[in-house]
């Protein structure tokens, strides 16, 4: 995990130095103070991602000699023919739309987004794809 905690170190770092430029140059608050959360934030998470490497140890991922059949086999069951997703993605997009323009159009949006997300969530214990 050093090579993502490493990135997002330097992205941090990247951050700092731009939003730094960024506001001596322009004397913008607003959009020096966005850079700046940004590289907090990019701090954060290689912090984490560096602090809970060195906990678990090399990965086979972090070795250069490792060969393919060193790492998990098991990296979870995804859905090759789900369109739940665009569903949500749907819903969420007319919940957006609902904050910037009508509370009607937010409250539909928040029906929606639930109802897909039931549908998501519940797609394998109903119809063709259940297991029994």
């Amino acid at each position: 995990m050093k090579v993502e905690g490493y990135l997002f170190a330097g992205g941090a770092v990247f951050y700092a130095i731009v939003a730094s430029a960024y506001w001596f140059i322009t004397g913008e608050l607003v959009g020096a103070t966005a850079l700046a959360l940004t590289g907090g934030l990019a701090f954060l998470i290689g912090f984490y991602v560096l602090y809970t490497g060195r906990r678990v140890g090399t990965r086979p991922e972090d070795n250069p000699h490792a060969n393919i059949e060193d790492a998990d086999s098991d990296y979870g069951f995804f859905s090759p023919h789900s369109w739940w997703p665009l569903a949500v993605g749907f819903a969420t997009f007319v919940t957006v739309m609902g904050l910037i323009f009508a509370v009607w159009l937010l409250i539909l949006g928040v029906g929606l987004l639930m109802a897909t997300l039931v549908g998501f969530v519940f797609e394998y214990y109903r119809g063709p794809f259940a297991d029994v």
